[in-house]
């Protein structure tokens, strides 16, 4: 289906306090696009102003180069799944997934047709006649996405629509539901604050914090390439240190010296340094060779595909390390002294983030 391009321009929601701050945003017709951040980021906002349940206190909301800041959310072609599915109760499946059709006056086979195309959508014909009660929490989800697809938005608004749902079920749901994207074509664009959704379904994921866009990028791009501390913490678990940056590409953690072929601080002095913890490799004591940190084994964590180990390294500074279960034996108690080898192109040094700049809301410098 064409069209479905959303462009948000500086656009600010105040209420007591400033929710969204003049943010500038581009979603492209047919992406399935997220907006990841924590409670109070003003991801939802964004969401609920995009849809016309807020209006901007100031900026501009433009779908498919139309600007819709005034228009009433009935009027857009747009169209809203919450983490509560809100089904009609008395109604059954079918009749839940048609409410939205009925005020069209669509001939009696035209809106049964429309109906089972988007309950085949979701592989839910075959419970057309069940009431929600009757559903699993997975199955309702199912019913609401098909009642919101079967409007035909040119825009499908998702928020944490799976948020309700166990951890098992979840993980199947999200390759559902970015295979059925592909298939219907339209522009998602979908709200949470879970890291493994936005990094799984998106095609591109901006980061909110405070209202504002922090960075924007495809899912690799910001794992791998955050844009400050903030952005390392949040997505995924990092290991932030803080370093001395001698010069370029060459860093200082107490007394060992280390090099990073990713530095972007453009002059020598404090700085914070970023590794992810599957990037960190645990060898043993007396390793020898460039970048390798003496360390002490503090906890080891089973979990199941991979073994987590929390390192303390020589310099006091806590790591974290994620090894693959191979089925290797991991001789790793705690008090086992061994060296942590931080790869160069591992090793990103944050431009603009010198010491004193804070992990995020308070949390640890090794963080999940």
């Amino acid at each position: 289906m064409a069209g479905g391009r959303i462009e948000l321009r500086g656009v600010t929601k105040k209420f007591s306090e400033v929710a969204v701050d003049n943010i500038d945003l581009a979603v492209a017709s047919g992406e399935f696009f997220s907006l990841l951040g924590p409670s109070g980021s003003g991801k939802t906002t964004t969401l609920r102003l995009i849809a016309g349940f807020e209006q901007p206190t100031s900026g501009q909301i433009l779908i498919d180069g139309a600007d819709v800041s005034d228009v009433p959310p009935h009027r857009r072609n747009v169209n809203t799944v919450f983490q509560s599915y809100a089904l009609f109760p008395f109604l059954d499946v079918s009749g839940n997934v048609a409410f939205g059709l009925r005020h069209r006056k669509l001939a009696k086979a035209d809106l049964r047709r429309r109906v089972n195309e988007a309950l085949d959508l979701v592989q839910m014909r075959s419970y057309a006649k069940r009431r929600p009660a009757q559903l699993s929490g997975g199955q309702q989800q199912r019913v609401a996405l098909a009642r919101a697809l079967v409007l035909s938005p040119t825009v499908l608004l998702l928020d944490e629509p799976l948020g309700a749902l166990d951890a098992k079920l979840r993980r199947s749901l999200k390759v559902e539901l970015k295979a059925l994207q592909e298939r219907v074509g339209i522009t998602f664009l979908y709200v949470t604050h879970d890291q493994e959704e936005a990094l799984t379904m998106s095609d591109r994921l901006a980061v909110m914090n405070a209202g504002r866009i922090v960075q924007i990028g495809t899912p690799r791009q910001v794992y791998e390439e955050p844009a400050d501390t903030y952005v390392a913490d949040f997505l995924g678990a990092a290991n932030l240190m803080e370093v001395d940056v001698a010069s370029a590409g060459t860093l200082r953690l107490g007394d060992c010296t280390l090099a990073s072929q990713r530095c972007e601080a453009t002059a020598a002095g404090p700085a914070h340094a970023v590794i992810r913890p599957e990037r960190v490799h645990i060898e043993p004591h007396g390793s020898p060779g460039a970048n390798r940190v003496p360390a002490m084994v503090e906890r080891v964590v089973f979990q199941g595909a991979t073994t987590q180990v929390m390192l303390r390294l020589a310099t006091g500074v806590p790591l974290q390390a994620l090894v693959q279960n191979d089925g290797a034996e991991l001789d790793l108690a705690q008090g086992t002294p061994v060296h942590a080898y931080l790869p160069p192109d591992g090793l990103r040094v944050l431009a603009g983030s010198g010491r004193g700049v804070p992990a995020p809301a308070g949390e640890p410098l090794v963080a999940s």
